[in-house]
């Protein structure tokens, strides 16, 4: 009897283990889990097969979101003729369970050659946001893809280059940052009925996503715009602090900030990384420069702080290692090329993966750039991260989204 109990005792935490870990692979919102990029209880495997086999492909339309990840459900916004569509893909066959569409403009100008969504989605609570290329907010029930509430943009006011913002959910509020140049609206949505909770005019938004940090026990919100990065009160929208981030040249702000308890990395074109220091002193907040490497930044990428090191993809389309306490640059590799990448930290290992749709697998490693191995998983521009759990990666580029399982 006693043989027995410790026999279930011992599946029943290797059920719990799994489960934990499945959770924690779950992707469900902008740069996943805290919108830090970072994978949580992956377990790499101790030698990389050759190649990576496919499981299965299936056309979704066009857009550049990544897909969330949710238990055994896929979520996508893509574009399929004039329509945008809101679907739910079985993770492990493909198989669409249920698909809402609704009728958007066509994109025009520079950026017609990405003419679906670029925004990820985000879940929380069984309900899902996408946020449309002309700006439509949607709350859809995730299990059965019901509407739930819809914000049009009847004016479809959006940026020279249209929305880049990936929405944020935080308790019961959902955070966007819509409008155009030089006149932007920063909203607080309940996520219930999506009334309005809150609304602060001011910058027009960039094409980088809001975040949250925590400040003395607080937390703010955190907003990169189209000059400025600022940081807000959840409770009622009051700007609490502000940092000017003008552009170089013909630039934009595109880079999503990345946050490390009290210590803000920005980064953008031609202006290259800065560590900003945010402080509290009674009722005001403080904006201290720590450091400023001008040598090297990112054009979309956010970097990825791992050990004391911000990892990315520089504006010059180099891989690149920047010292986080200090800002000196650890390396540049200049073999190494890729646009519009992005960076995942998976434990003792990154995955990186440029529009080439070469898929990397690197050592983080300050003394040199160290790739393990890499894949060829696209032969379209792949814009959107990776999303991996256990023994499968996902990867959507132009129209598809495919399946791959490391053997």
């Amino acid at each position: 009897m006693k043989r027995a109990a410790n026999k279930f005792f011992l599946v029943l935490i290797s059920v719990c283990f799994a489960a934990i870990n499945a959770f924690s692979q779950d992707w469900t919102q902008w740069m996943g889990k805290d919108r830090k990029a970072v994978l949580s209880g992956y377990n790499a495997p101790s030698a990389w097969p050759e190649e990576l086999k496919q499981g299965w492909k299936v056309n979704v339309g066009s857009g550049d979101g990544t897909p969330l990840l949710a238990g055994d459900r896929l979520y996508l916004n893509t574009r399929q003729g004039s329509e945008e569509v809101i679907m739910c893909l079985d993770a492990a066959s493909g198989k669409e369970l249920w698909k809402t569409v609704y009728p958007c403009i066509a994109v025009t100008g520079p950026s017609g050659s990405h003419p679906g969504p670029r925004s990820t989605p985000s879940l929380s609570e069984g309900k899902l946001i996408t946020f449309g290329v002309s700006g439509i907010l949607t709350c859809s029930d995730a299990n059965t893809g019901k509407v739930l509430w819809r914000r049009y943009n009847p004016d479809n006011t959006v940026p020279l280059f249209f929305t880049g913002m990936s929405p944020l959910i935080t308790g019961n509020k959902c955070i966007a940052h819509v409008g155009a140049k030089d006149k932007g609206e920063l909203l607080a949505l309940d996520m219930a009925s999506g009334k309005e909770l809150w609304k602060i005019k001011g910058d027009g938004p960039s094409y980088a996503s809001p975040a949250l940090m925590t400040v003395n026990g607080k937390t703010l919100l955190v907003v990169q715009t189209e000059k400025n990065l600022q940081g807000f009160s959840l409770d009622d929208g009051r700007l609490l602090w502000q940092y000017a981030t003008p552009v170089m040249q013909r630039f934009y702000n595109c880079s999503s900030p990345c946050i490390n308890g009290e210590t803000v990395y920005i980064s953008g074109q031609g202006s290259g990384i800065k560590a900003l220091k945010i402080a509290q002193n009674g009722d005001a907040y403080t904006v201290t420069e720590l450091w400023s490497n001008t040598a090297v930044g990112t054009k979309w990428n956010t970097p990825v702080l791992k050990d004391g090191y911000l990892y990315g993809f520089s504006d010059q389309k180099r891989a690149f290692c920047v010292n986080a306490t200090n800002g000196e640059t650890a390396w540049i590799d200049a073999n190494v090329s890729g646009d519009f990448s992005t960076l995942v930290d998976m434990g003792i290992l990154l995955a990186g993966l440029p529009s080439t749709g070469w898929l990397m697998i690197i050592k983080p490693d300050p003394s040199a750039y160290n790739e393990v191995k890499r894949y060829k998983v696209a032969e379209t521009p792949v814009y959107s991260f990776p999303v991996i759990s256990g023994k499968g990666i996902y990867v959507k580029d132009s129209e598809t989204l495919a399946l791959f399982r490391v053997q």
